[in-house]
């Protein structure tokens, strides 16, 4: 078995729940301290080994390649100026570039979750890749990607990193995993039921953030283009289809990270504070700071 080396970004979306902010600036690159979330992203990956990330954006997502490209020679002016001080982010800046190589593609097709990798299918062929968002993710401590290529490759079968639910309100906002435990976190997929509610989902086991997926499941997206006519383009369909050709597919619970969804301006906040007070320079201060606000 090959071990995935690359992984897709979908970043095509306009952030809409975050207008006007989103209005210039993609939501991709909105701050968690110091760092966009996408780098977040995109750090988990390379630790885990990948080398090519493609991103798969828009018009409007410049700033994200401008962000992963060298350093301008004006800002390391600006910086050399700075003497001894500022040499630090010298080295910060120009270290960002070198993560990955990065591949830049402008969607193109229906709406939905599938035709980002459909724009993105001729750079992967066969080979396995990662599949994951750039506004939610796990915490780098117990890398999420690792543990899913772990999974792939004890057992081949393609792998959805989920987390265990932990309110009644997840349940409806997730795909659930339905079928056989082989473990005490992964379940050998049947099915994925699309926001069950709690009464009917099948396991707790919620689907989120990323996914190894086999190449040979872009075969079956680019078949099921031909046929679409309406409504979301989503590749859960396809991996069902192949689950159901004898395909092995596994949800695998991130274990030993919590689980952040930026998606949302509140529990971008949250996101925001978290990190805020974990932060090893200033965490003391803003703990002090919302003690004292509370």
């Amino acid at each position: 078995m090959n071990r995935p080396t690359k992984a897709i970004i979908p970043a095509a979306g306009f952030g809409t729940r975050f207008l006007p902010q989103t209005k210039a600036m993609p939501k991709e690159m909105m701050p968690l301290i110091d760092k966009p979330i996408i780098q977040y992203v995109v750090e988990d990956l390379v630790r885990a080994g990948i080398k090519d990330i493609i991103i798969v954006g828009s018009s409007n997502k410049r700033s994200i390649e401008d962000h992963f490209d060298l350093p301008s020679e004006e800002l390391l002016s600006n910086l050399r100026a700075g003497g001894e001080r500022k040499r630090p982010y010298i080295e910060l800046v120009e270290q960002i570039a070198n993560l990955a190589n990065f591949i830049y593609v402008r969607q193109k097709g229906p709406y939905g979750n599938a035709t980002p990798l459909l724009s993105a299918a001729h750079l992967v062929g066969d080979e396995p890749f990662i599949y994951t968002w750039a506004d939610d993710f796990f915490t780098p401590e117990a890398n999420a990607t690792t543990q899913m290529i772990d999974v792939y490759e004890r057992t081949g079968g393609g792998v959805f990193a989920c987390k265990r639910a932990e309110k009644d309100s997840e349940y409806d906002s997730y795909g659930f995993a339905a079928g056989e435990p082989v473990g005490d976190d992964l379940i050998k997929m049947n099915e994925v039921v699309e926001k069950p509610g709690k009464d009917n989902a099948p396991s707790e086991l919620a689907a989120v953030s990323s996914y190894l997926l086999p190449g040979s499941l872009l075969g079956y997206i680019e078949r099921g283009i031909t046929n679409h006519t309406d409504g979301e383009f989503t590749f859960q369909p396809f991996v069902q289809q192949m689950i159901d050709d004898g395909h092995d597919f596994y949800a695998k619970e991130i274990t030993g990270a919590r689980f952040y969804d930026t998606g949302n301006p509140l529990e971008y906040l949250k996101t925001t504070l978290d990190f805020g007070l974990a932060h090893p320079d200033f965490g003391n201060e803003l703990r002090d700071y919302l003690r004292e606000k509370l």
